[in-house]
């Protein structure tokens, strides 16, 4: 095999791992970073690359969700009320990470991007949703029930939506899941979990756009001809896998609760911790 299609190879391996990852809160930029490095996927492109391969994402879940987006826009266009507030609660959520995004992701990039800070956030995140979980059991709804909850994305508030916007800043962190954070927020803010998880799949439209487009207009000269069709190809794998995902995460979350993926990361931040302490 030539190192072009190896290359290429990588490229698709990493587009397939980004589309079955992105909206399951286990985070996909974690297993980006972890398998680039096992696969020698590692540089200033591969970085750019990781976040353009992400708009294959979320053109998936655009298309998933396009008649509920259609309704979104020309709802707000004609001033209906609760589209409007639909709309401003997505700019009230996307706004916290856009500020800290532009302020410091050159330092968070510096600082976190490694093997090691993946397997804390994961180990970490993977408790913290256990503890949500536990706090949603029967035993304990009973509690919950005098508080008020959102059960459709009509009814979440802007206090709400502000929460989901400030939990998902600390997905900045690799590790810690978009859309982990954005979910387990809305949870612990009075959120229903399909309608958390739902909500969370909208809030990551602006966010992840703004993110690739940001990153591609910052690096586009870094980028060659063989980056470019690297980038097609991750692209179309993570848009496919994508497509397939978001709808199976929809299913599971109407009829199960998130402990599995808490449990799948725990063992996975375990086992990248000991292979760190080994090497």
């Amino acid at each position: 095999m030539t190192d072009q299609t190896i290359y290429l190879l990588k490229a698709f391996f990493l587009g397939v791992l980004e589309g079955v990852t992105e909206f399951l809160p286990i985070s996909s930029t974690g297993h980006l970073i972890l398998f680039g490095n096992w696969i020698n996927f590692e540089s200033d492109e591969a970085k750019v690359f990781e976040v353009v391969i992400q708009l294959g994402s979320i053109l998936a879940v655009m298309w998933i969700f396009r008649q509920r987006l259609i309704q979104m826009i020309v709802g707000t266009l004609r001033l209906d009320p609760v589209e409007v507030a639909f709309t401003r609660n997505l700019l009230i959520a996307f706004l916290p990470s856009a500020i800290i995004g532009l302020l410091f992701i050159k330092m968070i990039k510096a600082l976190f991007f490694h093997p090691g800070v993946v397997a804390v956030t994961l180990v970490l995140g993977g408790f913290i949703m256990l503890w949500v979980e536990r706090r949603r059991s029967p035993a304990a709804a009973a509690a919950l029930a005098a508080r008020p909850q959102a059960r459709t994305l009509e009814q979440i508030s802007w206090k709400q939506a502000l929460a989901v916007g400030c939990a998902q800043c600390l997905a900045m962190v690799p590790g810690t899941s978009r859309s982990g954070a954005t979910i387990i927020g809305g949870m612990l803010a009075g959120i229903q979990r399909k309608t958390a998880t739902e909500f969370s799949f909208f809030l990551a439209m602006p966010t992840m756009l703004a993110a690739a487009l940001y990153d591609t207009y910052k690096h586009a000269g870094l980028l060659s001809q063989q980056d470019m069709l690297a980038i097609a190809v991750g692209f179309i794998s993570a848009f496919l896998c994508a497509l397939l995902v978001v709808r199976a995460v929809l299913a599971f979350v109407s009829k199960h609760t998130y402990r599995v993926f808490a449990w799948y990361r725990i063992g996975l931040g375990i086992i990248v911790g000991v292979w760190l302490w080994m090497a």
